[in-house]
């Protein structure tokens, strides 16, 4: 909730907290963990049409200064506008460009880590889940049916098993 809040307050436009700090937070929860085990970082992604690096850092810079430590460390702020100009260098896959933050969950490499929250400003959360969210509460590891494996898929599941030996992996779509 602490991030959550904070990144309400600096009002980037159209942002999501996904991946880990959602699914991860969820299995916690599912089988009985504290809140916080396993979880690496807090992905923040938003979308600004400017896919400038220097835009993009004054994004990075604005949230840096809003946490403290650990925080600080931890929160990634990503704009989605940009991730098709280095997604395809990074893991070896292409990627075409997105028209809004919530389209980048329907390219996640599972359906389970595709679920993203907002905090409104009335303090409602918003859930973005293309998939649903069956696959997060039910712990299971499948990839994406809508693009071809995921380029380390076995390392994905194989490091979210060393943390939640109980999920399940499908391989099949």
């Amino acid at each position: 909730m602490q991030v959550l809040t904070t990144v309400r307050a600096l009002r980037l436009p159209d942002w999501r907290l996904f991946s880990g700090a959602v699914y991860q937070t969820v299995w916690n929860a599912v089988s009985g963990r504290e809140p916080g085990y396993g979880l690496k970082d807090y992905d923040i992604g938003f979308f600004d049409p400017d896919t400038s690096w220097d835009a993009e850092d004054v994004f990075i810079r604005r949230v840096a200064d809003a946490f403290d430590e650990p925080l600080k460390s931890q929160v990634e702020v990503r704009n989605q506008a940009r991730v098709h100009l280095w997604f395809e260098q990074r893991f070896g896959e292409p990627y075409s460009p997105l028209s809004r933050t919530d389209e980048a969950l329907e390219r996640f490499v599972c359906p389970a880590f595709a679920v993203g929250v907002r905090l409104e400003a009335d303090d409602r959360i918003t859930v973005a889940a293309p998939f649903g969210l069956d696959d997060v509460f039910g712990m299971v590891l499948r990839p994406n049916p809508n693009r071809p494996l995921a380029n380390g898929w076995d390392r994905v599941v194989q490091s979210a098993l060393a943390r939640w030996p109980e999920a399940k992996v499908i391989e099949g779509r």
